[in-house]
């Protein structure tokens, strides 16, 4: 979508558009808000901005639209597809697949949290090394972490909707 169909665009076509983004509805809102944008960049700016507004609670909602990584997501909505391009770099090897398993239970363990990467061009090894080295953080630590992979995502997809 041109960023001119996306300033024209009626808000009710947008949001399930944004909300595949970054499923929050208050970071859609505040991109739909701020429209019209001259530019792809002015648009990343504006949700760029409002992703580093996202709360602890955003950040749970948003989560919960992320499958583990190195699980494939299912279906064909462009959520379960974006995900599944995200993720490509993951070796599917069943000793990569045991060692995602077990790293994401034991981060799930001690952050109650699925664990979340901007995965994109990652291979599963780099994916493994930031997810052991991620276990070392303090909750604080991690919970600006998972944020800022969050906001990653959001625009990478955003990028996406808006030059395809």
């Amino acid at each position: 979508m041109h960023v001119s169909r996306f300033n024209q665009a009626p808000a009710e076509e947008l949001t399930d558009v944004l909300l595949a983004c970054c499923d929050v509805p208050s970071w859609a809102r505040a991109v739909l808000d701020q429209r019209p944008y001259d530019g792809v960049e002015a648009l990343l700016d504006a949700a760029d901005d409002a992703a580093r507004a996202l709360t602890t609670v955003d950040v749970d909602r948003a989560l919960a639209a992320h499958p583990r990584i190195g699980q494939r997501a299912a279906g064909d909505a462009g959520t379960a597809a974006w995900s599944r391009q995200e993720q490509a770099g993951v070796s599917r090897s069943s000793e990569t697949q045991a060692a995602l398993a077990e790293g994401n239970r034991a981060y799930e363990e001690r952050f109650g949290r699925v664990f979340l990467i901007c995965a994109t061009g990652l291979s599963g090894e780099q994916i493994l090394a930031s997810l052991r080295s991620r276990l070392d953080n303090d909750d604080d630590t991690e919970a600006a972490v998972v944020a800022d992979e969050l906001r990653k995502i959001a625009l990478l997809r955003l990028r996406k909707v808006v030059t395809a």
